[in-house]
């Protein structure tokens, strides 16, 4: 079967023939028919200091299952988080981490909506949001962020502002259902916010704080890092809280699946429709990445073996 690796961090992305892989205990063996590319297994495959498994989301069929797993058989389609090396015809996927993919929608469906969904769902569950707030949503054209910025919408906001690093992606912002748009490196964000999600931390972390009105809260759930001053919190009444999925799906398992149920239902009724910038094979998942790294995708970027 087909893999994509790289030798050495930052260096070129290359398909090899391997074996196929064997299921281990609990694990399922997945046909990939569709695999979603993430900025957090980009920046390790440019940052890493020794090469890493390119890990992500996965959707497929089911091909084989190991010993213990009792929820799905071969020929079930599944979607889940793959710790493994995901970006190949066939894929290890632990039965903890699979939900089952409904009849309508594709795979492609799958990997662009459960993960990045499932993150923002539970970003606005760390918010508290009250219905009638406005909320302010960073990356708001990225896989999470365009995400988030439906889902507020769900949870009452009644003005969603969603941030972004160009103002060429303002159009695809609005048409998400976005009231107004933010450009990272202008003036005038508009009215404060009530609440927002953070995907970008770093330098932006403080405007961020800044956009938000006395009381405000503050989500991060980036890998960029940042750091925010005390007084800035303690001036405006303003709380920050860090989010991660990760956790969520360890220790509240009933919640983690009660978020992957809410998705499904929120994606048949249309409330939320996840947008997929690129379909990529294996043999070009370097460009995937350099879309991803430089932040040019509108919505999911997705390899297609």
């Amino acid at each position: 079967m087909r893999r994509v690796r790289y030798d050495s961090p930052g260096g070129p992305l290359f398909v090899e023939d391997v074996p196929a892989p064997e299921p281990g205990p609990g694990e399922l063996l997945v046909r990939c028919a569709a695999v979603g590319v993430t900025l957090p297994v980009v920046r390790k495959a440019a940052e890493e200091a020794e090469p890493v498994p390119l890990g992500g989301e996965i959707a497929g069929e089911v091909v084989a299952a190991g010993a213990g797993v009792t929820r799905f058989r071969p020929g079930d389609r599944v979607t889940g988080l793959c710790f493994g090396h995901a970006y190949a015809d066939l894929a290890p996927l632990h039965e903890a981490m699979a939900s089952p993919v409904p009849d309508g929608a594709s795979a492609v469906d799958a990997v662009a909506l459960v993960r990045g969904g499932l993150v923002a769902l539970g970003a606005l569950h760390a918010a508290r949001p009250e219905a009638g707030e406005a909320a302010l949503v960073t990356a708001a054209a990225s896989g999470v962020g365009h995400l988030a910025v439906q889902v507020a919408r769900t949870r009452g906001a009644i003005r969603v502002v969603g941030a972004v690093s160009d103002p060429a992606k303002a159009d695809f912002v609005r048409s998400l259902g976005a009231d107004e748009v933010a450009v990272y490196g202008e003036e005038g964000w508009g009215e404060p916010a009530d609440y927002a999600l953070d995907a970008v931390g770093g330098d932006l972390l403080g405007r961020v704080l800044a956009a938000l009105a006395p009381g405000g809260r503050l989500v991060a759930y980036s890998s960029g890092g940042g750091t925010v001053r005390a007084y800035d919190l303690l001036v405006g009444a303003k709380s920050v809280t860090g989010f991660q999925m990760a956790r969520v799906a360890r220790e509240q398992p009933e919640l983690y699946e009660r978020w992957r149920r809410e998705l499904w239902h929120l994606f048949a009724e249309g409330a939320v429709r996840p947008r997929v910038h690129a379909r990529f094979t294996l043999e070009d998942a370097e460009r995937a990445h350099a879309d991803v790294l430089g932040r040019r995708n509108l919505g999911k970027v997705v390899l297609v073996p």
